[in-house]
């Protein structure tokens, strides 16, 4: 699904170039879930942005099922994005005005999806991820585990082939963690692609591979024994 072929990406000022990624290689199969780790400032979340089409490498080939879309313009980005990708962010990014029916329905109207399908869609998913009874409530009135399922539901509702997670579980407490990485296990079970940054050990024994990165490189690929 997804090969990238050594990637790199500089970020230029006026005074100073940094090198946040450098002859990075990667190939992501159909149906995988794999963890990125590293330690901080390594380059985990400007390789995640660069494979969600939120930004493009400076130099290197990215290409998703087939297609090569690393040197896309950022419109032809947000409509491959749209079709095929969805995030899951470590701050829920909520909108707050909305409540969980309406945060969730939000990707659907923005594809001009029809309202009758759309309803069919959200409370299918709101069902599966057990906020069925939280349809009218908003992002304030949920608890952080509440509203990493939203935010999941959201992510998820348009059908992607592809979830992309940062940090998903870093505002969240063990138990309601544990519950957000089940989630991911089962939709990744379910044939759903999973590429995930993390800084934690246990979130990351999910994943059937990690990715270790320093310096902007990949230093080790370990293959997790389930």
């Amino acid at each position: 699904m997804i090969r990238i072929e050594k990637l790199m990406k500089k970020f230029r000022t006026t005074e100073v170039e940094t090198i946040a990624l450098q002859n990075v290689s990667l190939d992501v199969n159909d149906g995988e879930f794999v963890a990125i780790m590293g330690p901080s400032g390594c380059g985990k979340s400007t390789l995640l942005n660069i494979i969600g089409l939120l930004d493009n490498p400076t130099s290197g080939d990215y290409y998703l099922d087939n297609q090569e879309v690393g040197h896309l313009k950022e419109r032809e980005r947000t409509n491959v994005r749209k079709g095929k990708i969805g995030f899951v962010f470590q701050s829920f990014n909520l909108i707050d005005e909305l409540n969980v029916y309406e945060n969730i329905e939000l990707p659907l109207t923005y594809m001009k999806i029809s309202a009758e399908e759309r309803k069919q869609k959200v409370l299918e998913i709101m069902r599966c991820m057990s906020i069925s009874h939280r349809a009218k409530h908003y992002p304030q009135q949920l608890s952080g585990g509440q509203q990493q399922r939203v935010a999941i539901a959201r992510a998820v509702v348009s059908g992607p082939k592809l979830i992309l997670a940062d940090e998903p579980t870093g505002n969240l407490d063990s138990k309601n963690g544990k519950e957000v990485m089940a989630l991911l296990t089962q939709l990744n079970r379910e044939g759903t692609t999973i590429v995930m940054v993390t800084h934690s050990q246990h979130d990351a024994g999910y994943a059937q591979r990690i990715i270790n990165l320093f310096d902007g490189e990949i230093v080790e690929t370990v293959e997790n024994v389930m």
